[in-house]
């Protein structure tokens, strides 16, 4: 394992909403992603999601909450809870997840075929 360098990572993409797997570990995902704007309502069954903000400031809008996430802030979403992310300006973000846990486009793409809003994986 070599080490990686998160700000040489960011640099090399610049869609948002896209995560980049910068490794993993005891089948677990760290990934970095982009954010601008609001990604949909969703949920995941059997995982929780581990966001830490590396840039910037992150609302994370859950069923009955919402919390406020500034550079060096981590929060864990716990599995089946509804929840949202909205980033006023661009946040990066990094995320620990199951490899299994459907993100990003995935989860668009699985909205739009099923009509759901509330996405399982």
């Amino acid at each position: 394992m070599e080490k990686i360098n998160i700000s040489e990572k960011l640099r090399t993409f610049d869609k948002y909403w896209q995560s980049k797997q910068v490794t993993d570990f005891n089948n677990q995902s760290v990934k970095l992603v982009k954010l601008k704007g609001e990604f949909e309502w969703h949920h995941h069954k059997t995982e929780d999601e581990f966001y830490l903000v590396l840039k910037g400031q992150l609302n994370v809008e859950l069923e009955d909450d919402s919390v406020v996430l500034d550079e060096g802030d981590l929060f864990v979403v716990l599995r089946n809870r509804g929840h949202r992310l909205l980033a006023a300006q661009e946040v990066h973000l990094m995320i620990i997840e199951p490899k299994s846990t459907l993100h990003g486009e995935t989860i668009k793409k699985e909205i739009e075929k099923t009509g759901s809003e509330s996405t399982e994986s």
